[in-house]
């Protein structure tokens, strides 16, 4: 008789399911083709609270005046103008000589690497200018938050300032410590 209850309230369950996905279906739909509501033109127009409505004649004025300075040229030709002549000096021009950034320093000293058992994985040990701190960074890290280690090798440190991209190579020194 339990398995004959279960059905019962099951089939009930189905049916109030199949109504109610009826009814929202219907609604849709009926909204769907219903116009949608008038415009209300009863509302009384309020005009904007403007201090002074009146023309600023001195500033229409100053913008009358004004004109253009720039290229004039034809928004219809598909060449472009002449470039203007380049001014007469009398004095030839000075040859100019790029000056390069300076040279980068590291504050940092390269005094020795370790590496694993292939060979593949290789750490360098760093100090700083007053033997104070010893990093040990590996190729990727960064160096004194200023540098990143880009290659390492038995006898030398490229390392690269990270916020101008400038490299400088570390050659290996003697131990800090003695």
């Amino acid at each position: 008789m339990r398995k004959k209850g279960e059905t019962i309230v099951l089939g009930v369950l189905l049916a109030v399911l199949a109504g109610t996905v009826i009814y929202f279906y219907r609604s849709r739909d009926s909204s769907a083709d219903a116009p949608p509501p008038p415009v209300s033109v009863d509302a009384k127009f309020t005009p904007l609270n403007v201090d002074n409505p009146a023309l600023r004649l001195d500033i229409l004025k100053r913008f009358l005046t004004l004109e253009y300075k720039g290229v004039h040229r034809s928004i219809f030709s598909a060449t472009l103008p002449p470039p203007p002549a380049p001014p007469v000096s009398a004095l030839p021009p000075a040859p100019v000589v790029p000056a390069g950034p300076p040279p980068l320093t590291v504050d940092a000293k390269y005094f020795g690497y370790v590496s694993d058992f292939s060979g593949t994985h290789r750490r360098a040990f760093f100090a700083t200018n007053n033997n104070d701190d010893i990093i040990i960074a590996s190729e990727g890290d960064t160096l004194m938050g200023r540098f990143r280690v880009i290659r390492l090798t038995n006898t030398s440190a490229d390392v690269e300032e990270v916020s101008t991209g400038r490299r400088a190579t570390l050659a290996i020194e003697q131990s800090p410590t003695g």
